[in-house]
């Protein structure tokens, strides 16, 4: 293949601490220097969440505030994506950092388990969620947590309350959602081309030991690959992952495997149609 892979870095998530992994980097200097290492390896897409002082997770957009611009001054031109995720608020809350104007923002359309909860994603919160991404000019990525999330996302961009074609990414492995299934996979990939076309950019997720599963899978088909301490603090059963680069240097190692080049961030902003920086 030629196709440049974009990589996606999530360098944080809501649930890992310190105490699981001494690498999780959760002040906002620690996830500057952690994701300037990772953009060094390779990564070109950064997926932030923000923490308090004890590790919990926040929405407060004063920190993703300092966070985009430590890695707009120390990573220049790599794509910020900040994640409206459930775990660090409830309601509207979730996109008070919107009004930052980051290149783009995640987006889960539909609800579904996660071990121990729901994942609540009411349609008028995800309405909303897509009108603020919308009114600032950020890229959702379409969280797909389950077939119906790419049908959903389908329907809103047909209805205009998405813009451009969506970015949709398959979170597999998380329990009580969807499982880690090779047909599934392929019929997700056959799905987001009949929906949005042939050559529309997807990428895939893998939790736990399935991330370099789902990277391999993700990387051999063609699509784009995220990795990163959030969803997975091991580089393998016996050892903790030592950084976000570490597993993005494993992601890199795949692109050249598979004879794919890592996208550079110029290419990346081009491939997902974002706006251009100096």
């Amino acid at each position: 293949m030629t196709n440049p892979c974009i990589i996606c870095v999530a360098i944080t998530g809501s649930l890992p601490t310190k105490a699981d992994n001494p690498a999780v980097p959760t002040s906002v200097a620690e996830q500057i220097e952690s994701t300037h290492e990772a953009f060094e390896a390779g990564a070109t897409i950064m997926h932030a969440h923000v923490r308090n002082e004890d590790e919990t997770p926040s929405s407060d957009p004063e920190k993703f505030a300092r966070l985009k611009e430590g890695v707009e001054k120390h990573c220049p031109g790599m794509i910020v994506q900040l994640s409206t995720g459930g775990r660090s608020g409830a309601g509207q809350t979730r996109g008070g950092m919107l009004p930052l104007r980051p290149d783009m923002a995640s987006l889960s359309v539909g609800s579904n388990n996660f071990p121990t909860r729901v994942y609540e994603n009411p349609p008028d919160l995800v309405a909303w969620l897509a009108s603020e991404m919308k009114a600032y000019d950020i890229k959702p990525e379409i969280e797909a947590f389950d077939l119906s999330h790419i049908f959903r996302a389908a329907a809103m961009h047909q209805a205009g309350e998405i813009k451009d074609t969506p970015y949709v990414q398959f979170v597999m492995g998380v329990k009580n959602a969807m499982p880690v299934d090779r047909e599934v996979f392929d019929f997700y990939i056959h799905t987001v081309k009949r929906l949005f076309g042939d050559t529309t950019p997807w990428c895939a997720a893998g939790i736990g030991p399935n991330q370099i599963v789902l990277n391999e899978w993700a990387i051999s088909s063609g699509g784009h690959a995220r990795t990163g301490l959030e969803d997975n603090i091991r580089f393998d059963r016996n050892t903790l992952a030592p950084s976000n680069a570490a597993l993005v240097k494993r992601a890199v190692d795949l692109c050249e495997k598979y004879e794919r080049p890592v996208a550079t961030w110029q290419q990346a902003r081009e491939m997902l149609g974002l706006r251009k920086v100096a």
